[in-house]
């Protein structure tokens, strides 16, 4: 639920919730404590808190004349009219106090978005519901309708009915009163995790069953399926599961006939089972947006070093359209519309086909990830990655060194790799630029072996890489530099996997990085 300005409550909104908290109300009447009829759990305190929070004190009048029918038609309270309007009132006010926290503290972020909110939540919710109890039977006390005595009998049973109904059935009202919510618990109710709820319920009735009709010693067993649908399917799998739970419960109440002391002790297992599942269904959806944000933000890495290794690929047919335009600018000044003037178009066409294409397998990459596989040779493939750093290599005073490469080919992403191999260099450079001048120097070689793959080194004369920091250099946003992001070689290992092979580090004296590559045959061989 996002921050935002109350929005309009119509007549419609209004019959909704005068009905709905009518029927939950009806739902929850079990039995009388002191002429009050007060049960382990009252869910249609929560369907007030929601449209409070929706549309702030547009839903107060509403929830008043809801209170006012609830008490003299499910409870049948028969108080004086003006104690029953005031007392409708006084809890209508509560529940907006509550509504109003919630709003303040968790508006901007929702109730069941992070794990903060949830915990927020619970104890808003806790508290505001026990000092609503306090006020309402302290009304009563003060009007002479309730003994005194009687106020702290009734005060646990009655506040934790307001509590344990708000807490396990405030998550699933919110989601049904969601257009998006309603879609998510469509596709879970008619998807395959709809085997969870199977579940639910033959573990509800084994509870009942094995447990004889009043132990409830196997009860825990619920936090099974409870749990999985909640790993599986994040807050809207706990909602369904907790919701099959509560009804069961209220069923087999209904058909046992069970003691109030039996029932708050039923309702407080199902509300620590609601509140496990919940957190581990927002954790689980936390998680999982974490995670999109992180692919998004390796993918935009990912796009920005591919655009960097694409620059280099646009420049020549580029510069080649800019040459070949000029000569047509001139076979035209001298009048040529033969042969000659056209053999300059047709490689207009060729290299401006060739640019569209290098822009192209950018989009590609970015919208999708996908790869565009070639057949590259080793000994090119190094040679033109190691001839980018030889300006640097002469300004900073490193030698370059480039290794007689074995006569392979790969099967992959040209630019991918180069990219990989430009993190991998520059890395090295930097490392090197750390020793004195005269003992600064990087080295790239290559070895095939017999099993069909290539291993690439690069290797550098900088202090190394401690032997507890070899996998944590890979770790997305780890960096030991100033200005850098953390990505590069996170990007590298991911590109190199997704080509088949690995990226790896050793613990030495001096920087060791391998990159292992299945070579074209062996490539062929396993596709």
């Amino acid at each position: 639920m996002s921050k935002s300005v109350s929005r309009r409550l119509g007549w419609r909104d209004a019959l909704l919730l005068v009905g709905g908290y009518l029927a939950l109300d009806w739902a929850s009447h079990i039995h009388p404590v002191h002429g009050l009829y007060v049960t382990p759990w009252s869910p249609a305190p929560a369907l007030g808190l929601l449209f409070l929070v929706r549309y702030g004190g547009q839903a107060a009048a509403p929830l008043a004349l809801a209170i006012l029918a609830a008490d003299a038609w499910a409870r049948e309270l028969s108080l004086p009219w003006l104690l029953a309007c005031g007392l409708a009132l006084q809890l209508t006010a509560g529940y907006w106090l509550i509504a109003g926290v919630l709003r303040r503290r968790l508006g901007s972020k929702g109730m069941f978005v992070n794990r903060r909110g949830l915990i927020e939540w619970v104890m808003i919710t806790a508290i505001g519901t026990l000092i609503n109890s306090l006020l309402f039977l302290a009304g009563l006390t003060l009007a002479g309708y309730l003994p005194r005595g009687a106020a702290a009998e009734a005060l646990l049973p009655y506040w934790l009915g307001d509590a344990v109904g708000v807490l396990i059935s405030m998550p699933l009202l919110a989601m049904l009163l969601d257009a998006s919510g309603r879609v998510r618990l469509r596709r879970l109710l008619l998807g395959r995790e709809s085997l969870s709820l199977l579940t639910t319920g033959g573990v509800l009735v084994f509870t009942f069953v094995a447990g004889k009709m009043s132990e409830f010693k196997y009860f825990p067993l619920l936090f099974l399926p409870i749990a999985w649908a909640a790993a599986r399917q994040g807050l809207a799998g706990a909602v369904l599961t907790i919701g099959l739970t509560q009804v069961g419960v209220i069923l087999a109440t209904h058909l046992l006939g069970l003691s109030p002391l039996i029932l708050i002790e039923l309702e407080v297992l199902v509300l620590v089972l609601a509140l496990s599942g919940f957190f581990i269904g927002v954790v689980v959806e936390e998680k999982q947006r974490l995670g999109a944000e992180l692919q998004q933000t390796l993918r935009l890495a990912a796009a920005g070093e591919m655009a960097g290794a694409l620059s280099h690929e646009l420049h020549q047919p580029l510069t080649a359209l800019l040459a070949y335009t000029r000569a047509c600018q001139q076979l035209l000044a001298q009048g040529e519309s033969g042969e000659r003037l056209r053999d300059v178009i047709d490689r207009v066409v060729a290299e401006s086909q060739r640019a569209a294409d290098v822009v192209s397998r950018l989009r590609d990459f970015f919208r999708t990830g996908t790869t565009r596989l070639e057949r590259i040779w080793l000994r090119e493939l190094l040679s033109s990655s190691a001839s980018r750093f030889a300006a640097q290599a002469q300004q900073q005073g490193v030698e370059l060194l480039l290794q007689p490469a074995p006569p392979c080919a790969l099967w992959a992403d040209r630019l991918q790799l180069e990219v990989v191999l430009r993190n991998l260099l520059a890395n090295a450079f930097e490392a090197a630029a750390e020793r004195p001048e005269a003992r600064r120097q990087v080295r790239v070689s290559a070895q095939q072996d017999s099993a069909g793959s290539v291993c690439i080194t690069i290797e550098d004369s900088g202090p190394g890489v401690a032997e507890e920091m070899v996998e944590h250099l890979f770790e997305a946003f780890h960096t030991s530099k100033a200005s850098g992001m953390g990505l590069g070689l996170a990007i590298s290992r991911a590109i190199i996997e997704a080509h088949g092979g690995s990226l790896w580090a050793e613990a030495a004296d001096h920087g060791v990085f391998k990159v292992l590559l299945p070579t074209e045959e062996a490539a062929a061989h396993v596709t």
